[in-house]
C-alpha cells in the first residue's frame, strides 16, 4: 500500500492561537484521508493541546525520516522553547525565534522534496524582529529568500474570487512611489499562471487603479495612464484576458458578482480589506512564484484570545485543503 503524501504545518508563534487552531484542524478526519500531517513545533505544547482538544497524535519524531507510513498526524519536535518561556498572549523574542525556525524547517523539507507543501500558522512580525532577524517583513518574503529567489507575490484565495498584490509588506509610501510598469506586468503574468494552475481554462483578470476613481483620466494622478494601462496592454498582447484599471471601491463588489476570477490589487490593504470583510474564515494566503507550495491562514496571532480555547480552526482547515488541491 502506497503511503499518503506528507504535508508540513509550521505551528506559528507558540504564544498565539496558531498551536490551538493547528491541533483543532488536525482532528478533521477528511484531512487524514488526503495526507500525513506533520506539525513542526514543540512536542510538549502539541501534546498538551492534543489532550485538551481530543486529537490523537500518532508519533513524535525528530527527523522526517522517522515518520511512519500509517501516521495520520505527527509532531516534528523542534525543541526550541520550553514551557516556562512561553507566556500565552505576550510578544517575546524567544517565541519569535522559535516561530521563524518552525517556518524554516518546514520550508526546507519542501525544498528537499520530503514534503509536498507547507501550511503556516500565524507569527508575530514584531516578535521575529525582536529575535534578531534584521529586515524581516513577513512569511512571504522570508520563504522566498529560503528558496533562493528575490521575487514573489501574495495571493488571497477563496471559492468566489482571488486577489494578487503588486506590493505587500511595505509602507504605503513605498507601495505608491516604487510601483513601475515591469512589476505590474510581472504580477499580471504570475496571477494568470496561478489561475491556470488552479484549473481555470480561461481566467479573467481585472486590475485596480492606484488612485481614487482609477485616477479619473489623470485628474487624481497619472499612474493609471503612465504605468498600469501600458502593462495591461502588454499583457493582452500575450493572450492574457486582463482589463482595467477599474476603481477599487467598486471592482471587488463586481468581482464577487462574477465580473472576473482574479483581482489585481496595487497594495496590501487594497486587496486585504475587502477579502477579509467578504469571507474572513475561508480566505487563504498563498505565496506565488515559488518552487514549493505554501498556504497560510489569513489571520494573525490573536494574542488577545490566545489560551481561551475559542479560536476557530476553519481557516487553517481551508488552508490545508487548498495545499492538497494545489499539489494533486
Amino acid at each position: 500500500m502506497t503511503s499518503l503524501p506528507i504535508y508540513t504545518i509550521s505551528i506559528g508563534d507558540p504564544a498565539g492561537i496558531g498551536p490551538e487552531v493547528t491541533v483543532k484542524a488536525c482532528r478533521d478526519e477528511a484531512l487524514h484521508a488526503l495526507g500525513r500531517w506533520v506539525i513542526v513545533g514543540e512536542a510538549w505544547q502539541v501534546m498538551d493541546l492534543a489532550k485538551q482538544y481530543d486529537l490523537h497524535v500518532d508519533q513524535v519524531i525528530h527527523s522526517i525520516d522517522e515518520l511512519s507510513g500509517d501516521a495520520n498526524v505527527a509532531v516534528l519536535d523542534a525543541g526550541l522553547i520550553s514551557r516556562e518561556e512561553v507566556k500565552t498572549g505576550q510578544i517575546s523574542a524567544a517565541c519569535g525565534h522559535a516561530s521563524i525556525n518552525y517556518v524554516k524547517r518546514a520550508a526546507e523539507l519542501c525544498i528537499a522534496g520530503k514534503s509536498k507543501a507547507m501550511v503556516t500558522g500565524p507569527i508575530s512580525k514584531e516578535a521575529v524582529a525582536a529575535s534578531g532577524i534584521e529586515g524581516f517583513c513577513g512569511h512571504t518574503e522570508y520563504i522566498t529568500e529560503l528558496c533562493g529567489l528575490d521575487t514573489c507575490r501574495m495571493m488571497l484565495w477563496n471559492e468566489t474570487v482571488c486577489v494578487i498584490h503588486v506590493s505587500t509588506h511595505c509602507s504605503l509610501f513605498d507601495a505608491v512611489t516604487k510601483i513601475d510598469q515591469p512589476r505590474i506586468l510581472e504580477t499580471i503574468e504570475i496571477g494568470y499562471q496561478a489561475m491556470l494552475d488552479l484549473g481555470f481554462e480561461n481566467p479573467r483578470l481585472c486590475i485596480c487603479g492606484l488612485n481614487p476613481h482609477a485616477g479619473e483620466n489623470g485628474m487624481f494622478g497619472r499612474e493609471e495612464i503612465d504605468l498600469i494601462i501600458p502593462a495591461v496592454e502588454q499583457a493582452q498582447t500575450q493572450g492574457i484576458d486582463v482589463t482595467g484599471p477599474y476603481p477599487a471601491d467598486t471592482l471587488f463588489m463586481q468581482a464577487v458578482r462574477g465580473k472576473c476570477d482574479m483581482v489585481i490589487a496595487m497594495y496590501h490593504d487594497q486587496g486585504h480589506v475587502p477579502m477579509k470583510l467578504y469571507d474572513f474564515e475561508h480566505t487563504v494566503n498563498v505565496t506565488l512564484g515559488l518552487p514549493i507550495v505554501r498556504c497560510s491562514v489569513d489571520h494573525g496571532t490573536a494574542f488577545d484570545i490566545a489560551g481561551q480555547g475559542i479560536a476557530d480552526p476553519v481557516d487553517m482547515q481551508t488552508a490545508m485543503k487548498l495545499a492538497v488541491s494545489l499539489t494533486s
